[in-house]
C-alpha cells in the first residue's frame, strides 16, 4: 500500500535523479534513497553514463548496511549486466526488505523483469506513478519505445520573428543572458545538430562553456555534433572541430572514401537519406534529447517534417521588419495548415522572453 510518506522519498529519488542532468547520456537518469524505519539511510543517483547506478551509490552512502530497508528508485531496477552489474542483484545480496519503483523501465531488457526478480528474491515490491520521473527521462522513454531522439528546436529571434538582418547579419540578437540561459538546451544534449549553412555563416563553436554544467570533478561534458551537410560544404577548420568531441557529417549519397574531412580525420561521414535517418543514427548512438540549432532552412525541415518534440524561443525586443530572415522556411495555405504547439513555458530571461513550445499531437 503506498502511503504519503513514499510519495515523499519517491519524489526526493527524482529530486537526486536530476542532478544527472547534464553528465548522463545515454542512459535514463535515476536516483534512490534508502530509508529505514523512516529515516533516510543513504542516498544516490547515476553520476556519469558507464558509472555506477543510482542504487549502488545510496548503499554506498549508507555504509553497506540496508539490511530491511526501502529502497525508493525513481525508475525500475535494472535486471542485466552492461557496463555495470544489475542493480537487482545488488538490493537482493543487501538484503533490502522493500522496493518502490516510480517507474517501469521500457527497455526490454527490463521491462518489468526488474521488478519480478525482486519479487521472486522475497522482496516486496510496489510502484506509484511520479509524473515528474517521467518528464525527467522523456527522451530515453522516446528512444527506447520509438528509436528517435527527443528533438528540441531552439531559436534566437526578434518580437517579429527575425532571425537576422537583411545583411544576415544575426550576432546578437538576443541577450548575454538568453544566450547563458541557452547553455542548459545544450549541456543536457545528447548532440547538437546544425547545418553547414550555419557554419559557413558564423562557424559556431557549439560547446558547452559554464562551469555551472561540470560533474563533481568539474569536468563539462560536451555533446557529439551533428552537421547535415548535404553538399560537403564544412570546411575543415570550422571551429566545432576544436573541442574534444564526436563530430557526424551526413551527407547525401555514398560518401567517397577520400573526403576530405574524414581523411583529415576531424569527422565521422554518414550517408543519410532524409533527416529521419539523421535521427535514428543519433538514437543507435545512445542521444535521449538532441538539439537543433540551424538557420531558418533546416530549422524549417524540422517543422515541416513534425520531427520536433519542443521548440525553445528566445524573443528579443527588438523589430527587425519584413526584408529579415525568419526564424523557419517553411509555408502552409491556410490557417487550418499552421503547425501548432502548446506553450508549457513563458518567462523572462534579461530583457528577452523565452518560450517553451511542445508540438501537438492532435488538432
Amino acid at each position: 500500500m503506498i502511503g504519503a510518506a513514499d510519495r515523499l522519498f519517491l519524489s526526493r529519488a527524482v529530486e537526486l535523479a536530476e542532478r544527472g542532468l547534464y553528465s548522463v547520456s545515454g542512459n535514463p537518469r535515476v536516483g534512490c534513497v534508502m530509508v529505514r524505519d523512516g529515516r533516510v539511510i543513504g542516498r544516490g543517483w547515476h553520476r556519469c553514463s558507464g558509472g555506477p547506478h543510482a542504487e549502488t551509490h545510496a548503499i554506498r552512502d549508507a555504509g553497506g548496511d540496508v539490511r530491511g530497508a526501502t529502497a525508493y528508485v525513481s525508475l525500475e531496477p535494472c535486471c542485466h549486466t552492461g557496463r555495470q552489474p544489475p542493480c537487482v542483484a545488488a538490493l537482493i545480496r543487501h538484503e533490502v526488505a522493500r522496493v518502490v519503483v516510480a517507474l517501469r523501465d521500457p527497455d526490454p531488457r527490463v521491462a518489468g523483469r526488474g521488478c519480478a526478480a525482486l519479487r521472486a528474491a522475497g522482496i516486496a515490491v510496489e510502484s506509484a506513478e511520479v509524473p515528474a520521473a517521467a518528464a525527467l527521462n522523456r527522451g530515453y522513454l522516446k528512444r527506447v519505445n520509438d528509436g528517435l531522439p527527443l528533438v528540441r528546436v531552439k531559436i534566437a529571434a526578434s518580437l517579429d520573428g527575425r532571425t537576422a538582418t537583411a545583411s544576415g547579419e544575426s550576432q546578437w540578437i538576443t541577450s548575454a543572458e538568453a544566450r547563458s540561459d541557452g547553455q542548459h538546451w545544450r549541456a543536457r544534449s545528447g548532440a547538437i545538430i546544425t547545418g553547414s549553412g550555419t557554419v559557413l555563416a558564423d562557424d559556431p563553436a557549439l560547446t558547452v562553456r559554464e562551469p555551472r554544467f561540470g560533474d563533481d570533478a568539474g569536468a563539462i561534458r560536451q555533446p557529439m555534433v551533428a552537421i547535415v551537410d548535404r553538399r560537403r560544404r564544412t570546411p575543415a577548420t570550422a571551429r566545432l572541430f576544436e573541442a574534444s568531441r564526436r563530430v557526424l557529417l551526413f551527407c547525401d549519397g555514398a560518401v567517397p572514401a577520400a573526403h576530405a574531412r574524414a581523411e583529415a580525420g576531424r569527422a565521422e561521414v554518414v550517408p543519410a537519406g532524409g533527416l529521419r535517418d539523421v535521427l535514428a543514427h543519433l538514437a543507435a548512438n545512445g542521444c535521449d534529447e538532441v538539439l537543433v540549432e540551424a538557420g531558418p532552412t533546416l530549422t524549417g525541415a524540422f517543422l515541416r517534417e513534425a520531427l520536433w518534440d519542443e521548440a525553445v524561443v528566445y524573443l528579443a525586443p527588438k523589430l527587425l521588419g519584413g526584408d529579415a530572415l525568419p526564424l523557419a522556411r517553411f509555408g502552409v495555405d491556410g490557417l487550418a495548415d499552421a503547425l501548432r504547439g502548446e506553450i508549457v513555458d513563458a518567462r523572462k530571461v534579461g530583457p528577452d522572453l523565452r518560450v517553451l513550445l511542445r508540438r501537438r499531437l492532435s488538432p
